[in-house]
């Protein structure tokens, strides 16, 4: 939900050693839905050794979240402990301790100001890599209050300085700010405050009682069925690929993946769309990885969408990622809110296509194509 008070624009850092998989995705979906914070971008997760913990503690996760907040500082940091909180983190007096999750302030605005026991910018921001390099890469030309150094320049630095400790791995989480990776039912007993109360406010609009036995855990199936059906919106190019691109000098043939289910939902009533999808390309020295085509498709459609967006976003992936000869995509779907309601034609079935380079430019290939996809 966008914030329409006056605004400052901060970054907070995350990181985690305990349960990491779980709890850096489920603080950053919390951040995401807190009602005072918009999340604007968020780094990839660097790996850390831990330093200054005891022998033997796993490796950190540090991400950097350029996000937008109408709270105070005091207030924000409150509301960032109480996130700690409830992803279970046990506070001692050892600042290196392992811990669940960590969410400190490091950037608010172009404020510099010193509080009882911590202050603004996070004197790590200049010191410690986990923290400088997550922060540069999403803000490189944020600029230092007190330095007058850019994110940039301090990130270089601190980094070079410590090349035995930091950074030895940066990966992507598959779905950074969902909860793809959560294979709980909740958290504390609650998945997504604010969505579940707007699915109990829906039930009884329509005149439910989501008090009754068979709708007590809808809000919550709901919240969790939009998580993944919207997945889509935080799972990038780069999350899918992997990595999984290959040099094919003698590649040279058309290839094509046809049937690829896929599974929608249509922007307009937010009912489902579903069909399959055929993907061809004609590779110009680079070939990927058979799976990776229908995982594309599948980035694109779990989304809110309409048909004719979702082919060309596929058609414009492929070329995007291979630079092929050309590529073709042929999508064919039925429309649940053409099935279900309007006009409530069962049989329909519509049919979109994309053509790019050598597809689109030469009759005979797109003919191949078509026969092919048929």
């Amino acid at each position: 939900m966008p914030i329409v008070n006056d605004t400052t624009e901060i970054i907070i850092v995350a990181g985690s050693n305990v349960d990491r998989d779980r709890c850096m995705p489920e603080a950053i979906r919390r951040l995401r839905r807190h009602g005072d914070i918009v999340v604007r971008s968020v780094s990839s997760c660097y790996e850390s050794a831990s330093v200054g913990g005891p022998e033997g503690a796993p490796d950190f996760w540090n991400t950097a979240i350029l996000a937008e907040t109408d709270l105070d500082p005091e207030t924000l940091r409150s509301e960032l402990h109480a996130i700690e909180d409830e992803l279970g983190r046990e506070r001692t007096d050892d600042p290196n301790a392992p811990r669940t999750i960590d969410l400190d302030i490091a950037y608010y605005g172009d404020l510099a100001k010193e509080f009882d026991d911590w202050a603004i910018p996070d004197p790590n921001t200049e010191t410690q890599a986990h923290v400088a390099v997550p922060v540069a890469e999403i803000a490189p030309r944020w600029v230092h209050p007190v330095t007058g150094r850019t994110t940039a320049d301090i990130a270089n630095a601190v980094a070079s300085l410590n090349p035995e400790v930091f950074p030895h791995m940066a990966v992507r989480l598959q779905t950074p700010y969902t909860t793809r990776a959560i294979d709980t039912d909740a958290v504390d007993g609650a998945y997504a405050p604010r969505l579940e109360d707007l699915v109990r406010e829906q039930l009884v609009e329509i005149g439910e009682d989501p008090e009754r036995e068979g709708l007590v855990r809808t809000p919550l199936r709901v919240a969790k069925a939009m998580d993944f059906l919207t997945s889509g919106y935080t799972t990038s190019l780069e999350d899918v690929v992997n990595d999984a691109i290959f040099d094919a000098e003698g590649a040279s043939e058309m290839v094509v993946v046809r049937d690829v289910e896929y599974y929608s939902m249509c922007e307009h009533h937010m009912l489902p769309f579903f069909g399959k999808a055929t993907v061809a390309y004609l590779p110009k020295g680079k070939i990927i990885g058979l799976s990776k085509i229908a995982r594309i498709v599948d980035v694109y459609a779990r989304r809110l969408q309409v048909q004719e967006r979702l082919t060309n976003q596929v058609a414009d992936a492929m070329t995007e990622i291979l630079d092929p000869h050309g590529v073709g995509v042929v999508v064919e779907g039925k429309h649940l809110c053409m099935m279900m309601r309007g006009v409530q034609k069962q049989e329909s079935n519509m049919v979109t296509s994309a053509m790019r380079g050598t597809f689109q430019s030469d009759g005979r290939t797109r003919s191949e194509f078509l026969e092919l996809a048929r």
